[in-house]
């Protein structure tokens, strides 16, 4: 039988919302880097190199189709198929983001990576072990034939 999100558990919705947030922060970040490198460099704008407007370009080119494909899933989409293999890769992305911003001595690109590593990890396996066939978004999908 499938049930509306209300009676699947409490917190699903505010994961959701908090997921779609995070997807569109990250994407602003990403264009917000894209028009102004620097933005990014713990050093400051004097510090933009040409490969600095590279990484920027490289990084848009991942994170706004991402975004944009999560958001999609999370608001959109009224099965919701998809969405935690699109939660796995986006959080995986994110955990690479921190452990990028560790290294680079960046302790926001840490902390917003973590952030949402964990908001799209802990959506994704939250899902997962889902068995009552109600999709993000709160739609009844039709159960696995």
């Amino acid at each position: 039988m499938l049930r509306s999100i209300a009676t699947t558990g409490r917190g699903m919705r505010a994961m959701v919302i908090a997921n779609a947030a995070g997807a569109a922060v990250s994407m602003a970040f990403s264009a917000a880097g894209l028009l102004s490198p620097g933005l990014a460099l713990s050093g400051g704008v004097d510090r933009v190199t040409p490969l600095a407007d590279l990484y920027a370009q490289l990084y848009a080119a991942r994170a706004l189709p991402l975004g944009a494909a999560l958001l999609h899933q999370l608001l959109i989409s009224r099965t919701g198929r998809g969405l935690v293999p699109l939660l796995l890769v986006s959080g995986a992305v994110q955990v690479a983001d921190a452990a990028i911003g560790a290294s680079s001595h960046n302790p926001g690109m840490t902390a917003g990576g973590t952030v949402l590593a964990a908001l799209h990890l802990g959506l994704a396996a939250r899902l997962a072990c889902s068995a009552d066939g109600v999709g993000p978004t709160g739609v009844p999908v039709p159960e696995a034939t």
